[in-house]
């Protein structure tokens, strides 16, 4: 059958048209249409090698998905929604700060917003944006506000809160399509200082004034309750507009107190050193008293000078000056018209009246807190010195001689400390012993104050705190100034001479008030003034009681 079919095949007839029918006999073929052309089978050849290849292909993509979706899928998931979802920080409302009496000092609108009241920056600080090693820490964003000095710095963690955050969801172009919180904010806490705004400004104000009209180049000073610890003030003047400084936008302003001399920065309270002068007195006394090396009616006769002899050239004796002859003064009075020589003999000793002698007068300065921090919440607290013969070794490569021992005894030869270690040194003597850590957060009640208990006899720190209530009573008292009918005062000056040639003073007031139930002790330093100066710590404290007896007279009228 198939090769009959076959036959016939080969047997058909053909048309000669159909011989001779191709591109020239037939002029309308296309021939960009492959019209007219012979076609011929494509190789096997080709055909396998396109099939292997497409074969290859699609291996390679059935792998490849396998592979993104079994390996990398849910790397590749999170990525996906990380590049349509954007985290958002939700930075939280900073805890506003108060004063003692629940007045505002520092809140939130759109920026942090301090109040005008003078007196407050270096007790308040400010904030700023965290620099680069602070947000490399990961405790903090760029683009958020910590605080940077004062209150604001020591209790950020307190003010700060906790951010939160939000997510949003965002297509190619950046349009925000939804959100949602995933973490609420927590604003911050706020906080009660045992500042009374009211008394800082006007003893802001007050030291202004005088540093002004007498020539000083700065002052602070210092008030502090006794019993708790709590620092109802703490001045330091010249200062700097916290405002200014948090938004950072004025740099003129900004830049006029980087480069003032006074150093308007500077929190003279804490980081301030200053020579004490006379107000190291009444430590001296205790120290005395303790070591039973003088008793507190025992006179010594002050001429003006002590003259201690040279036994290598007796006609080139060694005089020590005294500010004035006192005639024969006892303990009480020796602090109250403030006798050098006095203090010279029981701080170094001369002829039949012994002295503590260097090592006992500083291990008895260092029980009262000076050349040691007292650990104030506050940043910048600096020790101070109390010389010694290593200090003057390490510092002047010289051996100790009496002399250094006679004017240390009067806060003199590279004696240094500052106003808060001065008020809390201050308030241990009224206190009945108690060295006081100062706080400047307010205390809930009078029990909670962190102190340490010395070894002091309340009736030799009763001796001291009579010498010092005669300063202001006595007819020849340092401290007359402040002798005031509204309140009874009890107090001791300074004065240091300072400067190459002792061309400056520092002058300084401390003391303690109600004298009947002391409730609070404080100091006063006015910085660098012309030598000769006779306005000081006494006409700050002056004014200053007068501004308290009509704007905050209940400091004064104490029920305990």
């Amino acid at each position: 059958m198939f090769k009959n079919f076959r036959q016939k095949r080969i047997n058909k007839e053909l048309n000669p048209d159909e011989i001779f029918l191709d591109s020239r006999n037939l002029p309308s073929f296309d021939k960009q249409q492959f019209e007219g052309l012979i076609e011929k089978p494509i190789n096997k050849t080709s055909i396998y090698v396109a099939a292997i290849l497409f074969l290859l292909i699609g291996l390679f993509f059935t792998g490849r998905i396998g592979f993104l979706q079994l390996v990398e899928g849910q790397t590749l998931a999170e990525r996906s929604n990380n590049n349509r979802l954007s985290h958002t920080i939700i930075f939280p409302v900073r805890g506003i700060i108060y004063d003692r009496n629940d007045l505002e000092l520092a809140w939130n609108d759109p920026d942090r917003i301090y109040t005008d009241q003078s007196g407050l920056a270096h007790i308040l600080g400010f904030v700023g944006r965290p620099n680069q090693t602070e947000v490399d820490s990961g405790k903090y964003h760029s683009d958020g506000l910590i605080g940077k000095e004062g209150v604001e710095r020591i209790f950020n963690s307190i003010l700060a809160g906790v951010s939160g955050i939000k997510i949003e969801e965002v297509d190619v172009a950046g349009n925000v399509l939804s959100d949602h919180v995933l973490r609420e904010p927590e604003s911050g806490d706020s906080v009660t200082l045992s500042i009374d705004s009211r008394l800082q400004s006007g003893f802001y104000d007050i030291i202004k004034e005088v540093a002004s009209s007498a020539g000083y180049i700065g002052g602070a000073g210092v008030i502090m309750d006794i019993k708790t610890g709590e620092i109802i003030t703490l001045v330091s003047y010249p200062e700097f507009d916290s405002n200014i400084i948090s938004k950072g936008e004025d740099r003129v302003a900004i830049n006029a107190y980087l480069s003032d001399d006074s150093n308007p920065f500077l929190n003279r309270v804490i980081s301030g050193l200053y020579a004490p002068g006379s107000i190291i007195k009444p430590f001296m006394a205790v120290a005395a008293l303790t070591e039973n090396i003088i008793t507190p009616g025992k006179q010594i006769v002050s001429t003006g000078q002590l003259v201690v002899p040279n036994r290598y050239n007796p006609d080139n004796p060694t005089i020590f000056k005294d500010w004035k002859a006192h005639g024969a003064v006892d303990m009480r009075s020796a602090l109250a018209v403030s006798s050098d020589v006095y203090f010279y003999q029981i701080g170094g000793g001369f002829e039949n009246q012994p002295g503590l002698g260097i090592n006992l007068i500083e291990k008895y300065l260092r029980l009262f807190g000076f050349g040691a921090l007292t650990d104030i919440e506050l940043p910048g607290e600096v020790e101070g010195v109390v010389p010694n013969p290593i200090w003057k070794e390490k510092t002047f490569g010289e051996d100790w001689l009496l002399g250094n021992t006679y004017h240390t005894s009067i806060g003199q030869y590279g004696f240094l400390v500052s106003p808060i270690q001065a008020v809390t040194a201050m308030a241990t003597i009224v206190n009945g012993g108690k060295l006081l850590k100062p706080i400047i957060i307010k205390a809930p009640d009078d029990n909670n104050a962190k102190f340490k208990q010395l070894p002091f006899k309340d009736s030799d720190l009763a001796v001291v705190r009579e010498g010092m209530r005669q300063g202001v009573t006595d007819a020849r008292g340092t401290a007359q100034a402040i002798n005031v009918s509204y309140v009874k005062m009890a107090a001791k000056t300074g004065t240091a001479e300072v400067g190459v040639r002792n061309e400056f003073i520092n002058a300084w007031m401390i003391g303690f008030f109600p004298y009947e139930k002391p409730r609070y002790a404080f100091a006063v330093v006015m910085e660098r003034g012309k030598s000769g100066t006779l306005v000081g710590g006494g006409v700050v404290m002056r004014r200053l009681l007068d501004w308290m007896n009509q704007n905050t007279p209940e400091y004064f009228n104490l029920n305990n």
